[in-house]
């Protein structure tokens, strides 16, 4: 199927939700919307559309492309590009207890501001309203600690993109996987961009629930999401708790409890994305799930490019990080769940094409070969099944969406 803009991705719920198409627009005709059971997603005014496709041109929803070396070894088949692995934590104790595990990536980002001279940093962060996010440029610590924190419901900081381009110096890029991937994209076809991008961090992610999850989750403990004050999805201590405060009531739950009822809003396109560790950034952090959890909090940290790795020993010189060195296989026990959702997605693709449905297309990231690492039981398991939310879920016809 040949898309027209990134309507027909939305309409087909292909969308990642990550903004980068109302950047690219040069006409403004791309608009987001939050859209309460599915994400943000764009919006395509009818008329005088150009037809220039740019905003297909920077969308990860209808397929990623990455290079692979010659004789990928077992490491990059699972992980994509890796040049060292790392674990710790932020040296400042505030940093440590008010980010998501152990701080990494805010400690990064300040070392990025203070020691590299960045003049900030795009990033999402909790919105005008607490069930809500937004892209923020933040160029000071106060802010960036302000907006510290995991955020499970749907941000789009792609579409902020022009703040990076028109910043006076380079700045650093904070988001999910397929947000980098997005970024990548772009700066792929805005030269100025490229030029302001001084680095990105990703962060792991196993998929981003609705609006409608936090909403259901909130009403589960007893509240109404409209009363919500504040909501703190993770953190401050690790792996913390979910907690909202209402009319000055705190509403507490686990993370582990609150998680696995989030993840049922997950929209299927992100059990079809192959980059859960953010293989098109400098470097990604995430969780290391195989340490025993509680206390401050850890960070899994890995340096992906030439570049990232000179900022993370740079960070842990300057006092930022205290890191030591770790492997491939304290990645593969930390984040067991995303390297068998790849290895699976192969036959969850083939699913969509035996319904002769538009899917993504994946480029490099050898998902034959994983797919073959998996037994028979595993494979009917993720052909059949994905079959199954194909036809319950509606799949084989498009959504419509209101018109923006």
């Amino acid at each position: 199927m040949r898309f027209k803009t990134v309507r027909d991705v939305a309409e087909w719920r292909l969308c990642a939700g990550c903004g980068a198409c109302a950047y690219a627009c040069r006409d403004g005709k791309v608009s987001l919307k939050d859209v309460f059971d599915d994400g943000i997603r764009p919006f395509v005014a009818d008329d005088d559309c150009r037809d220039c496709a740019d905003c297909l041109q920077v969308c990860p929803g209808i397929g990623l492309s990455r290079p692979s070396p010659g004789g990928a070894n077992d490491t990059f088949e699972k992980w994509g590009p890796v040049l060292s692995v790392w674990e710790g934590y932020a040296v400042d104790e505030e940093v440590r207890f008010r980010g998501s595990s152990g701080g990494a990536v805010t400690a990064l980002a300040l070392y990025c501001m203070e020691g590299l001279k960045f003049g900030g940093v795009l990033h999402a962060g909790a919105g005008d309203t607490p069930l809500s996010n937004k892209t923020h440029y933040s160029v000071t610590r106060t802010e960036l600690l302000s907006r510290a924190g995991s955020r499970y419901s749907p941000a789009s900081p792609c579409d902020s993109l022009g703040l990076i381009e028109s910043a006076k110096t380079k700045s650093l890029f904070i988001g999910k996987p397929c947000d980098v991937a997005a970024l990548q994209k772009a700066a792929g076809i805005r030269p100025a961009l490229k030029e302001k991008v001084g680095a990105s961090i990703a962060i792991f992610c196993a998929g981003t629930p609705s609006t409608k999850g936090t909403a259901e989750l909130i009403k589960g403990l007893g509240a109404e999401s409209t009363d919500a004050r504040e909501i703190r999805y993770k953190g401050r201590g690790w792996p913390g708790v979910f907690s909202a405060r209402v009319k000055g009531a705190p509403l507490e739950v686990s993370y582990r409890e609150a998680w696995s009822f989030l993840q049922r809003y997950r929209p299927y396109r992100c059990h079809l994305c192959p980059d859960g560790t953010g293989e098109f950034a400098d470097i990604s952090c995430g969780d290391p799930w195989h340490r025993e959890e509680g206390g401050a909090g850890l960070s899994i940290v890995v340096a992906r490019t030439w570049r990232g790795q000179e900022i993370v020993e740079g960070a842990i010189r300057a006092g930022y990080l205290k890191l030591s060195r770790s492997d491939g296989e304290a990645l593969e026990a930390a984040q067991r769940n995303l390297l068998e959702k790849k290895s699976a997605l192969w036959g969850r693709l083939l699913a969509f094409r035996l319904f002769f449905l538009p899917s993504p297309a994946f480029n490099g990231f050898l998902l034959r070969r994983l797919w073959r690492t998996l037994g028979t039981k595993e494979k009917l398991r993720a052909v059949l099944g994905t079959a199954r939310r194909i036809a319950r879920r509606g799949y084989l016809r498009r959504k419509s969406f209101i018109s923006a």
